[in-house]
This record gives C-alpha cells, sequence and structure tokens, in this order.
C-alpha cells in the first residue's frame, strides 16, 4: 500500500480552505472512487482523470484506487481539483516523488487529452494557500499571469498533465501540445473621460466631488438627457486610486466571476447591471457554487443602476444590507459565502415615466397617480440610506458658462485631500472614510460637531422632516464639507448645505 499527498484549495466565496488531496491503492477489484463530499462537476473528475492519464502514458495502476479529499465534512465545487487528483493519483504507483507533491499546491482543470484548462478563482485561491505557508504552485498556462499576481510564490503554468508529472520527477515524454486559451472575459478598455466633458451642470459636479470624497451614496433624478449617466460614469475616475490590498480583492473578485485577469488595476471598479437585473444577478449565488454577482463585483468602486424606478419589485431592496454591513452573504443548502460590499451606490431615475414630470418647457402626460407609483418604487428604507438627493435640470447651453470647468484631475486632487484629512481624524478608529462613521460616533464621540451648526439639523429632526439615520448622513456630509473646506470642524454652512443635499431643504 502506497498513499500519496498532495493539496488543492476550496474555495467557498472569497474564502480559499486548504483541502489535503490523499490517494491509496489496495489490492483489491479494479475501481476508481473519490470520498470526501464532491459535487457532480467535481465526482466526474474520475473519468476525466482516467482518461487524461491514459493519453500522457501514465496508465493508473489496475487496482483499487481511492482519492480522498480532506477535510471530509467541508463541501467541494468545480473541476479545479482535477490536477491534484491526477498527480496524486499516479504517486501511488511511485512514477513521481512524494515529497515534491507534499510541498505543492496543485489547481486545474484536466482535458481528456491531458492538457490543463483555465479555471476560475486562481488569485484568490492562490493568495489562500500562499498566507498559510505554500510557495509553490501548478496552475494552467491560461492561468499563469493571474497566478503571479501574488507575491513571493514559485507558479509553474502547466500545458499539460504531462509536463506537471515531469516537473516532479516522471520520466515521461512530454508532447508538445497547444496551450488552451483562456476564455474572452476580459473587461473591454474604459474610453477616457474626462469630468470637464460636463458642460452646464456646475452644482452636480459639486456634489460629485462631496459623493466622491467622502465615499456617499448618491440619487441623481431628471429628465433623460440631463446627463446622470455621464456624470456616473466619471465618477471613478476622480475616486483616489486603490492601494495594493483592495487591487487584490477586487482581481480577485473578477476572477472568481470568471473574467481573464493579467494585471491589477489601481482604478476604482465601475459595475451598471441594467435595471431588470434579476436579485440573483445582483446578489449573485448559484445552486452548486457561489459566484459575485454585481454587489460585489463593485466593491471598492461604484455600482450604478440607471433607470431605477423601472427596477422589479424587491431588487433593489436587496440593497439595503450590504449597504449597511459592508458584505453580502449568500446562503445556500450545504454552504454559506460571504464576499466583500463596500461600494458606493449611484441610483439614477426619471421624475415619471415619460420624464417630462416638472422640466422647463416640456410636457407632461402622465397621470398623478401614475407617477406616485413609479416614485414609490423606490422605497423609503432605501432612500434614507442615500446621502445625497440629487435633482438635475436639462442643459439649456452648449458652452461652458460659469468659468474653466473642473477636471478630472483637479477633482482627484481635492478628493484626496479631503479622504487624507478624514483619515488623520479617524487614524484611532477602523474607519477611514465619513461614510463609514456610525452614528452613536458623530454625535458623541471626541469630534461632536458643534450644537450651534446642528440647530437646523435638530429642527428639521424635531418637525419630522428626516430620520435619525438621516440626521447621520447629513452630519457624514456635513464633515465631507468641512475636509473638502479644509475646516477642523463642520460650521452652520456646512450642515445647511449637508442638509439641502439630503432633502433639499434650506435651513
Amino acid at each position: 500500500m502506497r498513499v500519496a499527498r498532495t493539496w488543492a484549495v476550496a474555495l467557498t466565496g472569497l474564502r480559499g480552505e486548504l483541502i489535503e488531496v490523499e490517494a491509496d491503492i489496495t489490492a483489491q477489484k479494479p475501481d476508481f472512487r473519490l470520498i470526501g463530499l464532491a459535487d457532480k462537476a467535481l465526482g466526474e473528475a474520475v473519468r476525466r482523470v482516467t482518461n487524461a492519464c491514459e493519453n500522457s502514458e501514465m496508465r493508473l495502476p489496475d487496482r483499487r484506487l481511492t482519492v480522498n479529499l480532506s477535510p471530509a465534512g467541508l463541501p467541494k465545487q468545480g473541476t479545479g481539483f482535477d490536477l491534484a487528483i491526477a498527480v496524486a493519483a499516479i504517486a501511488t504507483d511511485g512514477l513521481v516523488l512524494p515529497d515534491s507533491l507534499a510541498r505543492t499546491v496543485h489547481i486545474g482543470e484536466l482535458g481528456l487529452d491531458g492538457r490543463l484548462r483555465p479555471v476560475p478563482g486562481v488569485l484568490p485561491a492562490v493568495h489562500a494557500a500562499a498566507a498559510r505557508g505554500f510557495e509553490r504552485f501548478v496552475v494552467p498556462h491560461a492561468n499563469l499571469a493571474e497566478a503571479r499576481l501574488v507575491p513571493d510564490v514559485e507558479v509553474l503554468g502547466a500545458v499539460s498533465l504531462a509536463e506537471v508529472a515531469r516537473w516532479h520527477g516522471a520520466d515521461v515524454e512530454v508532447p508538445d501540445l497547444e496551450p488552451v486559451p483562456a476564455p474572452p472575459r476580459a473587461r473591454p478598455t474604459e474610453e477616457r473621460i474626462d469630468l470637464a466633458d460636463v458642460v452646464g451642470q456646475p452644482a452636480a459636479v459639486d456634489a460629485l466631488i462631496v459623493a466622491a470624497a467622502g465615499g456617499h451614496h448618491l440619487l441623481m433624478s431628471g429628465p433623460p438627457g440631463a446627463g446622470k449617466t455621464m456624470l456616473a460614469r466619471r465618477l471613478p475616475g476622480i475616486l483616489p486610486p486603490l492601494d495594493e490590498d483592495s487591487a487584490l480583492e477586487v482581481a480577485s473578485l473578477r476572477s472568481l466571476a470568471g473574467e481573464a485577469v493579467t494585471s491589477l488595476t489601481l482604478t476604482p471598479p465601475f459595475e451598471a447591471p441594467h435595471h431588470s437585473a434579476s436579485i440573483a444577478a445582483l446578489v449573485g449565488g448559484g445552486s452548486r457554487t457561489a459566484r459575485p454577482g454585481a454587489i460585489a463585483r463593485a466593491s471598492r468602486g461604484v455600482l450604478f443602476i440607471d433607470e431605477a424606478a423601472e427596477a422589479p419589485t424587491g431588487v433593489l431592496d436587496a440593497l439595503r444590507q450590504p449597504l449597511e454591513q459592508g458584505r453580502i452573504e449568500i446562503h445556500r443548502a450545504g454552504f454559506r459565502a460571504e464576499f466583500p460590499a463596500r461600494f458606493q451606490l449611484v441610483l439614477a431615475t426619471n421624475p415619471c415615466p415619460c420624464g417630462e414630470y416638472g422640466v422647463r418647457g416640456g410636457t407632461c402626460i402622465c397621470a398623478p397617480m401614475v407617477i406616485r407609483r413609479y416614485l414609490s418604487r423606490l422605497s423609503g428604507p432605501l432612500l434614507d440610506r442615500m446621502d445625497i438627493d440629487l435633482r438635475l435640470q436639462r442643459v439649456s447651453t452648449a458652452r461652458q458658462t460659469e468659468g474653466p470647468a473642473v477636471t478630472t484631475a483637479e477633482a482627484r486632487a481635492r478628493v484626496s485631500a479631503a479622504r487624507v484629512a478624514a483619515a488623520e481624524r479617524l487614524r484611532d478608529t477602523p474607519w477611514r472614510t465619513n461614510a463609514e462613521v456610525p452614528g452613536t460616533w458623530l454625535r458623541q464621540g471626541p469630534c461632536p460637531v458643534p450644537a450651534e451648526a446642528r440647530r437646523p439639523l435638530d429642527a428639521a429632526l424635531q418637525r419630522g422632516a428626516i430620520t435619525l439615520r438621516g440626521y447621520d448622513r447629513i452630519l457624514r456630509v456635513a464633515w465631507t464639507l468641512a475636509d473638502l473646506a479644509g475646516r477642523e470642524l463642520p460650521a452652520a454652512a456646512d450642515v445647511g448645505q449637508a442638509l439641502f443635499l439630503k432633502k433639499g431643504i434650506v435651513p
């Protein structure tokens, strides 16, 4: 009896668990059994591995072969275990060096001809194993660039099973096979867009800078052609660049979603799902494995939903939990997956179904009941979580008439300076942006807003114009306005402007 061991990784959300792959042969009726709570796709690995070994001139022993995926009680999904199962199986016959296998993590799917096919989630899998001390990895050739984004590890991008066996000391001939290419799922290159392209909306540009500086959620309401989508697409450009950890998290989520990842980008992500997207598309999930939805893919960046009032009932309310907690949990029978959800939400909607209600020079054909029903699709609890409510009108001139336009570079500099000021003030706390600070700390912490400045806000709360949650969100925006202006504490003007941005109320 000869037991061979190597390692693989099981992913549940972004969390990776090391799986010890054990193979054993016994002198019984020839058979190949896979145990360890494998799903259907993983259970089919028996036939893939058998044929791949046969076609790689490494036939498995004619005895009973048992492969155990340990810990056996952890559910395992997908085809990324094929390579680890195959090398452990051939090691039972002494073809490869067992010590080399025991120090290496193997990730990849096998084709029947022995070639390695790319799999999603290689980057978070390698990152999770590297955090537990592993330094040697074998991945499909198409996933090589992705795996090498993890620093200080040795990665081999293999074309075939025979190449992997040769690397572990097997005396086999490596066939000259064409590598399996990565699926063409890379994101299209974004066109270069600048905030200076926005004409005739100076108040909207200022509100966008405030939202970026504090990480605030933004609702834009206005007729078609007012520039809502144009403004939203320029928000990621004025956000500060991602740090290395955040960029790795964003790339890991893209990898789990099945996108080709070849480099780390420091630009915050921008997700714009169609307003008809289902709850599953927004939240993510799956019956056998958990894939990140638009909420998770927008983490550390911007989630933009256009025509929000046209969204199916209940879809937007699925945003409420991740907006408050900064994470999204997916519960299925047998597993629970968690994804980060630290995003800025930008909603855009028309004022009515025809888009002409309240528009200068426009004629609305919608009945009052239709307008109320249309706007009521944005629930009160969701609206209460929006920090800025921006009302837009159509641009009445095609030229800049109020001085030079604000460029993306200028806006990013202002945003970065405000975020540095906020981070310095919050240096002894777990928060770094104003939008993350809880209400109790805002009202009772070491840096409360002066009572004189809060007076109009207290009056609005007393007469029921705002909720306590809205009160706290207005204080967050007031702090951001003070940071942009370089003030140590928000003044009455900052609170008044924040109240106007939230409710349109003039104190």
